[in-house]
C-alpha cells in the first residue's frame, strides 16, 4: 500500500477509534430497506466459504479482527458472515483478508503480524456455497485513490486524475480492468476445481461515488471532473465481472445497483460506504455495516433465485 494512502488511512481510522462509541448508531446495520436480511429454512448440506478482499473482509466494522491473522481484519459481520447466519449454515469459513489480490488465491499473503494462508486452503470437495470478491487491488484501487487525492489539489475543478490515466492516448485503468479479467477467471476455475459441488458467486462491488454531481471534496478528495471518470471506471470493473462469472459458472452479484444513492458522499444516516473520514467503524472506502448487509442480501437473493 503506498505510503501516502496509507497515512489517509491511518487517520481516517484513528479519528474512528477516537469517536467509536459516539458515531456508531445502534441498529444501523438495518437501516437501510435493501439491507434487510431474512432467516433461511434451514441449513446447507456442505460448508460456506468466503474468499476474497476487503470489502469482503468488512474491515474495522465491528466486530474486527476477527480470526486470525488480525492482519487481515475481517469481521465477524462481514456479508459473508451476514449471509451464512441468515441461512443458519452448521459452518462457515472466513478467509477473506484485507489487501488480497488474485494471487492471494493460492499464494500466502503477509498481513501485519502474520500471514494469511492461499485462500484457496480453505475449499473442501464438499462446499455448497463459495462467495468471492477480487479484482480490486489487482486494477490498483489503493494506488488509484492516493493518485487521484493527491492531483486534486492541484486542480480541483479539471479532471487532473482523468488526465494523468490516459496520457499518451491509452486508458492505463481501463487496460488494468482488461488485464485483470483473465487472473479473476483463472481464480473461478481454480474454485470449480477444489470445490466442485459448490454454488460459486462472484460479489462485485457497490457504488462508492454517487451516480450524479461532482462529488463531495474533501470527504472523498477527487477533482470534480475526476468523479464521472472514476465512477466510470468502477462500472467497467463490474461490467467485467458479470462477464467474467457468466463465461466461468459462476453467478455474478450485483452489489452496486442497490447502493446507488448510498454512496460515499451520502449523510451518516443514508451511506452504504465511507468517504475518508468514516462516521461509523469501517475502513475509509470500503462498505460500513449496513453496506455489507445490504450485499449480504444480494447474496441471498442469488441464492434464492
Amino acid at each position: 500500500m503506498p505510503n501516502g494512502f496509507r497515512r489517509l488511512r491511518l487517520a481516517g481510522t484513528a479519528l474512528i477509534v477516537a469517536a467509536a462509541l459516539g458515531t456508531v448508531v445502534p441498529g444501523q446495520a438495518l437501516a437501510s430497506g435493501s439491507g434487510q436480511l431474512r432467516p433461511g429454512a434451514g441449513s446447507l448440506g456442505g460448508p460456506f466459504v468466503a474468499l476474497g478482499d476487503s470489502f469482503a473482509a468488512g474491515n474495522l466494522i465491528p466486530a474486527s479482527p476477527s480470526g486470525t491473522p488480525a492482519g487481515c481484519l475481517r469481521s465477524s459481520h462481514d456479508y459473508g458472515a451476514d449471509a451464512a447466519a441468515a441461512l443458519r449454515v452448521t459452518r462457515y469459513i472466513d478467509a477473506t483478508c484485507n489487501g488480497a489480490s488474485t494471487t492471494s488465491m493460492t499464494q500466502p499473503e503477509p498481513v501485519l503480524r502474520g500471514v494469511n494462508p492461499p485462500q484457496f486452503s480453505a475449499l473442501a470437495a464438499d462446499d455448497s456455497v463459495v462467495t468471492l470478491t477480487i479484482g480490486g487491488e489487482d486494477v490498483g484501487y489503493t494506488g488509484i485513490l492516493e493518485t487521484c487525492a493527491a492531483l486534486s489539489l492541484t486542480d480541483l475543478f479539471g479532471d487532473p486524475c482523468q488526465r494523468h490515466y490516459t496520457a499518451g492516448g491509452t486508458d492505463r485503468l481501463a487496460a488494468a480492468v482488461n488485464a485483470t479479467a483473465p487472473k479473476v477467471a483463472a481464480v473461478l476455475r481454480g474454485i470449480h476445481a477444489r470445490a466442485p459441488l459448490a454454488r460459486v458467486l462472484l460479489v462485485g462491488y457497490p457504488d462508492i461515488l454517487p451516480s450524479q454531481g461532482d462529488g463531495c471534496w474533501p470527504e472523498v478528495p477527487f477533482a470534480f471532473g475526476d468523479v464521472p471518470y472514476l465512477r466510470g471506471v468502477e462500472i467497467s470493473l463490474n461490467q467485467m465481472l458479470a462477464r467474467t462469472a457468466a463465461a466461468n459458472g459462476a453467478t455474478f452479484v450485483d452489489t452496486y445497483t442497490a447502493t446507488i444513492g448510498h454512496d460515499a458522499c451520502q449523510p451518516p444516516a443514508v451511506k452504504d460506504v465511507e468517504g475518508l473520514i468514516p462516521t461509523s467503524l469501517a475502513y475509509p472506502f470500503h462498505p460500513n455495516r449496513r453496506g455489507e448487509q445490504v450485499m449480504a442480501a444480494r447474496v441471498l437473493a442469488a441464492l434464492r433465485s
